[in-house]
């Protein structure tokens, strides 16, 4: 629920809706807040969790759903799987920690999860999907979304079967803009995402791919409801507070563009800070080390200090490193 008051519902949340893409390994609560900070208007989404570890109480999949209420509200929690009886208990367990909604994934293209029957597989399980949202949202009160693709190797199926997933209970979808088979190769394809959202036009539409710059929301938002920003902001955290502030009619801008590597330097050390404090420093550094990589690249010596930050262990061996930038 969110902030007391009134239930999150995606039909009243602001337009233009600017989310933050769930991302395995980068969406963690560290990295939400630090993008909610940067833009309070950004919906957030945790790292995907499996449905079978909710179901069973898995510890570790339990920890990676803790969330702080005061800053990442409206919280989205991200599920996967294919036993409905799992997504009914897990669905439970989201709405008891108190999420704001629940997504399921439908659209990872990782070989071990189509392997398993789960993300994109579901595509090609229209039957199977149905089942897993309806299951889903008779066991909450809050919310139930669906993320997915334009379909396994055509986009001709997108708008049957997203109709057969609001039949089923859900009441916001988030379309990556390519099919199963292309993975993240060639273009982004937004049209069949506007044509669903012409059949589909009481539901809350979102387009995710490609946006790298506010401008390329500006360009791409069309009929829909909102864009959904993924690898993009990886090393520019900036990149939503960019495109909120476009939305928003107050210019185009790059802020990644526009600041020194100086400049950056309170926000990447805020950054560890935040990691720091949602998992101690030795797993926090450990998995801020990636990030590190990402913050520096395209200056000058890159190489020479991704080299030293991918082995840091403290956020003061970071702050030693980038004082001598």
């Amino acid at each position: 629920m969110t902030s007391g008051l009134l239930p999150f519902r995606w039909q009243d949340a602001p337009r233009p809706i600017v989310a933050l893409a769930p991302m395995a390994g980068v969406t963690d609560a560290s990295y939400r807040q630090l993008i909610k900070k940067l833009a309070p208007e950004v919906i957030v989404y945790s790292e995907f969790l499996s449905t079978d570890a909710l179901a069973y109480g898995g510890k570790k999949t339990m920890a990676m759903m803790h969330f702080d209420p005061a800053l990442e509200r409206p919280f989205i929690v991200q599920i996967f799987g294919k036993k409905p009886e799992h997504f009914l208990e897990a669905a439970k367990v989201v709405e008891q920690m108190g999420a704001d909604g629940i997504d399921i994934n439908m659209g990872c293209p990782a070989a071990k999860v189509v392997s398993s029957c789960h993300g994109s597989a579901l595509i090609r399980n229209p039957d199977l999907a149905a089942e897993l949202v309806h299951a889903t949202a008779k066991a909450v009160s809050i919310p139930v979304s669906v993320k997915t693709r334009l379909g396994w190797d055509t986009a001709e199926t997108l708008i049957p079967f997203c109709t057969r997933l609001v039949e089923a209970g859900a009441q916001a979808l988030a379309i990556h803009g390519r099919r199963f088979f292309d993975k993240f190769t060639g273009s982004a394809d937004w049209a069949p995402i506007y044509a669903l959202k012409a059949a589909l036009p009481a539901v809350t539409i979102i387009g995710n791919g490609d946006i790298a710059s506010a401008q390329d929301a500006l360009d791409r938002i069309g009929n829909l409801d909102g864009v959904m920003v993924g690898r993009g902001t990886i090393g520019n955290p900036w990149l939503c507070s960019d495109i909120c502030e476009a939305f928003a009619g107050k210019g185009i801008h790059s802020t990644n563009d526009t600041l020194s590597f100086t400049q950056k330097i309170p926000f990447i050390l805020e950054h560890c800070a935040l990691a720091v404090k949602t998992k101690g420093e030795r797993r926090g550094m450990l998995e801020m080390r990636r990030h590190l990589a990402n913050y520096v690249r395209g200056i000058d010596g890159a190489k020479e200090l991704r080299a030293r930050l991918v082995r840091v262990e403290t956020i003061d061996a970071v702050r030693t490193i980038l004082a001598a930038v």
